[in-house]
Formats: structure tokens, C-alpha cells, sequence
């Protein structure tokens, strides 16, 4: 039976990816090594993360002016390593609260730097993104502070936010690849590689090059970005397999005609579970539309009593990991760039026969 992974992350991976890994494991384009087994320093391994870094910056168009960092320690690493290297010189760092994510990034900043939360999206339990015009930002901050899309709320940000001479850093873990992303408007991009990269392991951050001299003397050498930046992302050993399969989904997504081409997907697929969630009065997403999130999709039934056999249900007809975060409870359907329609499809069926047995 096919099974459908709706896993917020680690999540699915394109299967020609797997299938691709799994014929190269043992030995790599007649390197006699797998790629596990190769020194990040020789030519192979050089040649590897040399096309994963030339392939991102194809898909998103990163300017020259932008350093690219294969680094580790995840997103939440990143929530520390972000004030480290950006707050020398400067006293406050804003921060917009849309969620569950975008609390632990300030709950870390506030270990570096004086925290101003600009706006907050509490008020209405993270159900919607806080317009620009009710943020209360510093005038001379050392960066804004966006988490672009939270995964365990399903809140998406439908706009790039102006936040001036100040650098935006956004936290894009969970959507990044997934939609046409202007990266000139932003100073900083970070995220994990285990929603839509690759797996858990690698953790990517785009930096502008005139933002690598901010970092606190206390930042460690491998946190570093303008060291990092300067060792080619291999002051320490790197997250090699990782990288490797990344760069084997970015050559995926290439042929797939792109980020704009797979962002045409992932509408159809987002809209045909919204579609049938907002015709539904069995199940709800309590979202505001407009800030509905493509990639995570949390739902609730009527009677919460019905969830243990909405998923056990769904096992039995190949579709896993739907179970909502722990933070809100529900379902959670994550439809990242390598699930495919027919799981959405699936999905959306198998929800109908249920209401219609059980609603």
C-alpha cells in the first residue's frame, strides 16, 4: 500500500531523490566511497556542495552581494546565532509574534540583546499575521524579526514586510522553495533543511555581505557567519550527507521548472484542502484566509472525542503523521513540495467518507 507522510518534519523527501541516493549510496560516480564516507575537503565532496550552493542560487535568485552558509544547529540554533551575529552596537533587536516558533526566537534573543515584541498575534490564539501598519518597531534596531511561516499554527505571511534601512531577518524554515522569494528585501533568510530541502542535519542561512561585521566578541568561531562565510561554510566539518541530498532536491526542483513552477502546485494543492474545509461543517481551520499557510494545514474536528479514529482511519488508508502539534492539538496536514496531489487527493476523499459516516 502507498503510503502518504504528512509529517510536519522531518518530512517526505521526492522519491526520485531517495531513489537516487539509495543507487549512489555505495559508490558515488565511480568514487569507489559513499558520500557518508568521503572528507569534506576533497575534491569529491568540494564538487558536491560547489552544485548544491550554484543550484539554490538559481532557484531563488540570490544576489552576488549574499553568502550562501551550509551550517548546522537547526532553526533553534539559529534563534541564538542570529542576535549573536547581528546586535554588536545596537541595544534592541523587534520582533513579530505570530506563533509558537516565532516565541522561542525571542525567547533566545533575549539571552543577547533587549527584545521589543512589535506586534503580537496572541490576542486571536495565532490565527492571523499582524498587518505592518499596528507594528510598533525601534528606529534603529539591530534587525525585524519575522518567523515567514509557523508550522505547528499554520500562519503564512502574504507580503514581505518594509522595515527600511533596518535589516529583515526571516525565519523561513517550513515555506522556503516553496514560493517566489525576492531575497533582496531581506537582510537575513534562515531555516532548518527538514521541511523542504532535505533531511534534519543541515540548517541554511542567506546573509547579506554587508551584515557579516556585527557579530558579539563572545560569538563562537563555528556560529561565526563572516568565518563560516570565509571558510566556505567548512570551519568545522559540515553536515555532508545532508548537503548532498539537499542538492539532489534542488536539481529536483530545477526540473520541475523552478520555485514559480512548483509555487503554482502547492496553490492547487493548498486550495483543494481549504476548499473542501471551508465547505465543511464537520471539520474547521480557524486561520484568517488570507494568512492561511500553503504548506501546514492544521484542521479540527467538531467533537475532539473523534480524533483517535480519524487517525486511525487515515493509517489504514496509507496516510501517516497527521496528528496535530501537541501546542494546539487537532490534525495537521503538512503538504510540502514533494507530496504530491493524489496525497492531498486522498486526503480530502477519505475526510469526506469520514463526515459523511461520522458527522
Amino acid at each position: 500500500m502507498r503510503v502518504f507522510n504528512f509529517s510536519a518534519g522531518p518530512a517526505v523527501l521526492p522519491e526520485v531523490v531517495l531513489q537516487r541516493a539509495a543507487a549512489e549510496m555505495l559508490d558515488w560516480h565511480g568514487s569507489g566511497m559513499s558520500v557518508m564516507e568521503m572528507s569534506h575537503r576533497g575534491k569529491e565532496f568540494i564538487s558536491i556542495a560547489e552544485r548544491a550552493e550554484a543550484d539554490l542560487r538559481a532557484l531563488l535568485a540570490i544576489p552576488k552581494h549574499y553568502k550562501v552558509l551550509f551550517l548546522q544547529g537547526g532553526a533553534i540554533g539559529e534563534n541564538a546565532i542570529v542576535p549573536m551575529n547581528l546586535v554588536n552596537g545596537r541595544a534592541v533587536a523587534d520582533y513579530v509574534d505570530t506563533g509558537e516558533w516565532s516565541k522561542k526566537s525571542l525567547k533566545e534573543a533575549r539571552k543577547y540583546c533587549t527584545v521589543n515584541v512589535a506586534a503580537s498575534a496572541s490576542d486571536r490564539g495565532y490565527t492571523y499575521v499582524p498587518p505592518q501598519s499596528s507594528w510598533q518597531l525601534t528606529p534603529g534596531a539591530a534587525y525585524v524579526h519575522v518567523c515567514t511561516n509557523e508550522t505547528i499554527g499554520g500562519v503564512e505571511y502574504g507580503f514581505t514586510p518594509d522595515t527600511g534601512d533596518v535589516p529583515l531577518v526571516a525565519d523561513m524554515s517550513s515555506h522556503l522553495l516553496s514560493r517566489v522569494v525576492d531575497v533582496a528585501k531581506y537582510g537575513v533568510i534562515y531555516g532548518g533543511a527538514q521541511k523542504n530541502m532535505g533531511p534534519a542535519g543541515l540548517t541554511l542561512v542567506i546573509v547579506r555581505d554587508d551584515l557579516l561585521d556585527r557579530a558579539l566578541p563572545i560569538t563562537p568561531s563555528a556560529f561565526h557567519w563572516q568565518e563560516q562565510a570565509a571558510a566556505d561554510s567548512m570551519l568545522n566539518t559540515p553536515a555532508t550527507y545532508s548537503i548532498y541530498i539537499a542538492g539532489l532536491v534542488f536539481e529536483w526542483l530545477l526540473a520541475q521548472g523552478g520555485v514559480a513552477a512548483i509555487e503554482r502546485v502547492n496553490v492547487a494543492k493548498s486550495k483543494l484542502l481549504y476548499d473542501y474545509l471551508d465547505g465543511s461543517s464537520f471539520f474547521r481551520n480557524d486561520v484568517l484566509p488570507q494568512d492561511r499557510s500553503r504548506m501546514n494545514v492544521p484542521f479540527k474536528l467538531a467533537d475532539p472525542a473523534l480524533d483517535g479514529e480519524f487517525l486511525k482511519g487515515a493509517e489504514q488508508h496509507g496516510m501517516v503523521q497527521l496528528k496535530g502539534h501537541r501546542a494546539v492539538g487537532g490534525m495537521r496536514a503538512s503538504i510540502y513540495n514533494a507530496m504530491p496531489m493524489a496525497g492531498v487527493q486522498a486526503l480530502v476523499d477519505y475526510m469526506r467518507e469520514f463526515e459523511r459516516r461520522r458527522g
